[in-house]
């Protein structure tokens, strides 16, 4: 008897190794960490405190650094703002003067109808937000860039509030409310210090974080957030999936207009008088801020902690230099050295994300 082999089972040709899980999930990690657009203003931030916290040793002390976060949280206030109305694709160069315009109007209405200050307020916040109101209706109907809305809105801004304060007052600053009733209620709210582990932390450091954690959850939870992204990255695909790109803009330029109240009256309860002049510049500093915060010109890119990080930078080197003992004409020098290691930063950290 024959015996046939049966033939073997034909088994299939071994499959390629799986990369390691945890390789593959330190790589996710990293590209989701590179792709955020504060990373570079991170590495910025910690850079710039190690710098100052080697060769200024009272920028170590607890109080000192309490007065850094009071002038990052004044400028980052404002700079959240921008920086929604950045990524929403457009600019704001009148947000400076705003400022000062929404002090002078509850200073000066306050003072000359002697009410309460709480009124002059009130009416500030409705100035403060018809001014972008005005400049998104203009923007939308006109269909002109906003840089030149909000040019002609910051050169208005600027000769008003120094010919009406010298109208009303005779002078270029305000006269002081700090005896009128409601004062102090309201500089408790606007200009108050907070003691922090025997530290005086002033009050607009507490409003700077909860705006940007507010900011946070309405860019990264809200469906506002997702409008705010597609009307910078596109207006015509945005419009096509059905964002209402006008809306968004018009609320995102009152929403510069807010913040512009905020820190107004924070100064106005702070100094108790304006000067008329005063605002004139910052505005650029509040894009910087958001600029260093990752924020992209063309708009569609960025975030709020950007900005925060980028606010703070500043605070540290306004703050820093004088700490050190130089001269404070070379801060502009060193903004303007942020600026383009920023940028180059974040260039390269897109980069590096698209790599990958």
């Amino acid at each position: 008897m024959t015996h046939t082999a049966t033939p073997a089972a034909a088994t299939p040709p071994a499959s390629p190794a799986a990369p390691p899980k945890s390789r593959t999930a330190e790589r996710s990690l990293a590209r989701r960490a590179l792709a955020r657009p504060e990373i570079g203003a991170l590495v910025a931030a910690v850079g710039v405190y190690l710098f100052f916290f080697a060769v200024a040793p009272t920028f170590r002390q607890a109080d000192s650094f309490a007065t850094v976060l009071y002038q990052a949280s004044t400028m980052g206030i404002m700079a959240l703002a921008v920086s929604l109305l950045m990524i929403g694709g457009e600019f704001d160069l009148s947000a400076g003067v705003a400022v000062t315009s929404s002090a002078l109007a509850a200073s000066m209405l306050s003072f000359q109808l002697t009410t309460n200050v709480w009124v002059g307020v009130l009416v500030a916040l409705l100035v403060s937000l018809t001014v972008g109101l005005i400049n998104g209706l203009l923007l939308i109907k006109t269909g002109l860039p906003s840089f030149l809305v909000s040019l002609a809105s910051f050169l208005m801004l600027q000769g008003a509030n120094l010919a009406i304060t010298k109208l009303l007052t005779g002078n270029v600053a305000t006269d002081s409310i700090s005896d009128m009733d409601g004062f102090d209620q309201a500089k408790s709210l606007f200009a108050a210090e907070i003691d922090i582990f025997g530290v005086d932390v002033k009050i607009t450091v507490l409003w700077w974080l909860l705006f940007a954690a507010v900011a946070t959850w309405v860019l990264l939870r809200t469906k506002f957030g997702n409008w705010i992204f597609a009307a910078g990255g596109s207006k015509e695909s945005a419009r096509a999936v059905g964002v209402p790109v006008n809306l968004t803009k018009i609320a995102l330029f009152m929403t510069v207009g807010f913040a512009a109240w905020f820190v107004g009256m924070h100064l106005l309860f702070e100094y108790n008088t304006v000067q008329a002049g005063e605002g004139v510049g910052n505005e650029f500093y509040y894009i910087i801020a958001a600029v260093i915060g990752g924020c992209l010109l063309t708009g569609g890119y960025g975030s709020a902690i950007g900005a925060v990080l980028g606010a703070f930078i500043f605070g540290m080197v306004n703050q820093g230099i004088v700490y050190a003992n130089w001269n404070p004409d070379w801060f502009k020098f060193f903004v303007g050295v942020m600026l383009l290691l920023a940028t180059l930063v974040n260039l390269w950290v897109r980069r590096q994300a698209a790599r990958r």
